[in-house]
């Protein structure tokens, strides 16, 4: 289906959450206040990497309007967070490895107050030599940033005999590819409000993708039951993977339990690109032969990402790399190793596409290099090396039946992109048009805890009510839930209160993460409708003396024959006892003992249409078209808006976007050195084709589509430069420079 407004007919609705976020009415988090609010500030380090010495603190406590100055004295609990591994320290007591790393926490009467105590605190370091590039990381005789070494982890994934594989080769591609440090770039930099309560609890009003973790991880840092503390988490602006680590929380709450007062912290941009995760650049070498035929015969990868100071999820950053390195593709012989690797940069971490972006644009760059040395059409040597449909996953796991590969494939080769005949706008200016396709595992992936719940209810004004431990991050969630539970019960909006982003509120449904929610609700709804409708329908029956099976749901309340009989208003006020029902679950994953590999998958295909100018090396993109296998579409406005989302976001990730350090430190601190697209910069044409297609046997419903879009964007970009002036680049965002040392070396600018 070609996804457009009128495509999607009634289905086109305005999201719940709409009208408030463009009226600019919805409160966000940050945007709270509380009576006696205090403001929080935190001190990063002043080197990317030294041993601190002392910490003197007496001038800040000192200053008039000052109620604490925290160091790692004060930390009643673990001194340590991370998701998977706690080794970044709250407040660093004995060293700092990183330009981020937070050694004091001071809490004022105001933000300028909180700002003169940071510059009162005086702390000697004893400086040390700093490790900023992966490669010298690795080296024996490079400085150790942890006491375990410069590794945070290794991953592999072999089959076949490679070097047989490669002897049979008719054509052998070596490439050498790097991709950047990106920043998320949310609207709504990491903040909020921790209130104490009366039982020496607190509430935590900050953003996060996980609400659940951050209440584990806060209770170890407070020494605090879990039960004292609660996570108000949503809404929040944006994230893309960038709040589902710990990030200022637990300042926060440290300051406003040893204040007695409610902190509030909010960090401006700067204080976020120094503290915060960013996509782990990635330098991968990878080799693929084919024979005579196209068909690919033996891969080899080695994958080293940059994963900056501290682990947060880089373990598995790497573990989803490995398996997207082979992509849908069937070949025999594969040899690929990654390792993580710790430098003095900023921390990396999770990020829209997770680890799969990088890989991909190395592997697909590698097809099309193939393709032009066999005169082969890019498209005609994928579809000759995609699995189809029953083919194992990527790390020859079993997964849920599929031919979303083949689809994609064949609903792109229909893009005007691709049918148009090329012609160029004047004499400086090229054009030309390139594809790339990808697959996006849904989930955490095998042997990881992956949990699913929800509950419903009627509520006691009338409602129905349901629940589920997910987040809204700026993606949609509200309207897939709303969505989905008109459809299930086929009630109005109106009918629904929809409760999220609330520890005290809702069951523990894991991260909203790993493009998880739309099936993990989608499968909640299902395991709960019948035993709710059940319910609903047998005390409709004791009210009215209808038989049940006369009775339906509807708009409103419970019908009979066309006509509304029982409100669920004057449901909820004759019920004698609640009418309840509540699921968990595990998230759908392979049974195989196959490294992480997921079950679920979505499956992408992109067309891209360039402009390269000759002059300056500028390139634009004209058009992108991407065909999406996903299942059924739930909230057309929402999957719409994802896909191009995810588009201009990898359109910038491509040509401008960069963080890059020297020497441990940013070289970029806000936004008017790192160039983000603008609406000058969004394609004018962009079509999205939505394929629906579930095979038999895939009970699982519709998927996530919030990464997917990403991944294969820079690589059809790439291709595209290529067919529009020759030019093969092999690190990202393009170099215009680079472009215009090609134009100039093979004279393109003059013939």
């Amino acid at each position: 289906m070609h996804l457009n407004r009128e495509s999607s007919g009634e289905n086109w609705r305005v999201r719940p959450d709409g009208v408030e976020k463009v009226t600019g009415t919805l409160k966000y988090l940050t945007d709270l206040t509380f009576p006696t609010m205090l403001f929080g500030k935190i001190m990063r380090s002043h080197y990317p990497h030294a041993r601190i010495i002392a910490i003197h603190t007496e001038k800040a406590k000192k200053l008039k309007g000052v109620h604490g100055v925290l160091t790692y004295k004060d930390i009643p609990g673990l001194n340590g967070f991370g998701i998977l591994d706690p080794d970044q320290p709250v407040l660093c007591h004995d060293k700092v490895r990183f330009i981020g790393d937070a050694v004091a926490a001071v809490a004022a009467e105001s933000k300028e107050i909180a700002e003169q105590a940071l510059k009162l605190i005086e702390v000697e370091y004893e400086v040390f030599p700093v490790v900023d590039d992966p490669e010298l990381s690795l080296l024996p005789s490079a400085p150790q940033i942890h006491e375990k070494g410069n590794i945070l982890h290794r991953s592999s994934f072999k089959k076949g005999d490679l070097d047989e594989g490669f002897k049979n080769c008719e054509f052998i591609i070596e490439e050498t590819y790097d991709t950047p440090r990106q920043i998320h770039a949310y609207m709504e930099t990491e903040g909020g409000v921790v209130v104490p309560n009366k039982d020496d609890g607190i509430i935590v009003y900050m953003g996060t993708q996980h609400g659940y973790c951050d209440r584990f991880q806060l209770s170890r840092i407070l020494n605090l039951d879990e039960t004292k503390i609660r996570v108000v988490s949503s809404p929040m602006g944006g994230s893309f993977g960038g709040k589902d680590e710990l990030n200022v929380q637990s300042y926060g709450a440290l300051l406003a339990l040893h204040t007695g007062y409610p902190v509030k912290i909010h960090q401006n941009r700067r204080e976020s690109i120094h503290s915060g995760i960013k996509r782990h650049p990635m330098r991968i070498k990878m080799k693929t032969g084919v024979d005579r035929d196209g068909n690919i015969l033996a891969h080899e990868a080695t994958i080293i990402a940059d994963t900056g100071a501290y682990a947060t999820l880089g373990l598995t950053v790497l573990e989803c790399a490995v398996e997207n390195t082979v992509g849908p593709y069937l070949i025999p012989n594969i040899n690929i190793d990654g390792v993580s690797v710790y430098t003095n940069n900023g921390v990396s971490g999770e990020f829209r596409g997770f680890g799969s972006n990088q890989v991909v644009f190395a592997l697909e760059g590698q097809l099309d290099r193939l393709a032009e040395k066999l005169k082969m059409d890019p498209i005609e040597l994928r579809e000759k090396n995609i699995k189809r449909l029953d083919g194992l996953g990527a790390l020859d796991q079993t997964i849920a039946p599929t031919d979303g590969a083949k689809e994609v494939l064949d609903a792109i080769k229909q893009s005007n992109i691709l049918r148009m005949k090329k012609t160029d706008n004047g004499k400086w200016k090229r054009r030309g048009a390139g594809i790339a396709i990808t697959i996006l595992g849904q989930g955490l992936g095998h042997g990881i805890p992956d949990p699913g719940a929800g509950c419903m209810s009627i509520s006691k004004d009338g409602k129905i009510e349901a629940a589920f431990g997910v987040e809204e991050v700026g993606q949609g969630v509200l309207a897939v839930i709303e969505t989905l539970l008109m459809k299930a019960f086929k009630c109005g909006s109106d009918d629904l209160n929809i409760v999220i982003g609330d520890t005290e509120k809702v069951p523990h449904s894991g991260s909203t993460t790993a493009s998880r929610a739309t099936t993990m609700i989608w499968l909640a709804i299902e395991k709960m409708r019948e035993s709710f409708e059940s319910q609903i329908l047998q005390r409709a029956s004791q009210m009215t003396g209808f038989p049940k099976q006369q009775l339906c749901l509807g708009p409103g309340g419970i019908w009979r024959e066309s006509k509304l009989i029982v409100s669920y208003v004057n449901l909820a006020g004759q019920l004698n006892e609640p009418i309840e029902v509540s699921v968990e679950f595990p998230y759908p994953q392979s049974n195989d003992t196959v490294q992480k590999g997921r079950y679920l998958y979505s499956f992408a295909a992109v067309a891209a249409e360039v402009e390269v100018d000759l002059l300056t090396g500028k390139v634009t993109v004209l058009g992108l078209d991407q065909a999406i296998a996903a299942g059924p579409v739930v909230s057309p406005m929402g999957y719409l808006g994802q896909i191009e989302g995810s588009g201009v976001m990898s359109i910038g990730y491509t040509l401008t976007e960069d963080c890059p350090m020297e020497k441990g430190k940013y070289v970029t601190e806000n936004f008017d050195t790192y160039l983000i697209p603008t609406i000058c910069d969004v394609p004018p044409d962009m079509n999205v084709y939505a394929i629906e297609t579930v095979q038999q046997g895939d009970t699982f419903g519709p998927k996530g589509i919030g990464e997917i879009g990403t991944v294969a964007v820079a690589p059809a970009i790439a291709k595209a430069i290529h067919d529009a002036i020759g030019y093969w680049c092999n690190r990202i965002p393009v170099s215009r420079e680079e472009i215009l040392r090609s134009v100039e070396k093979e004279g393109t600018i003059w013939t």
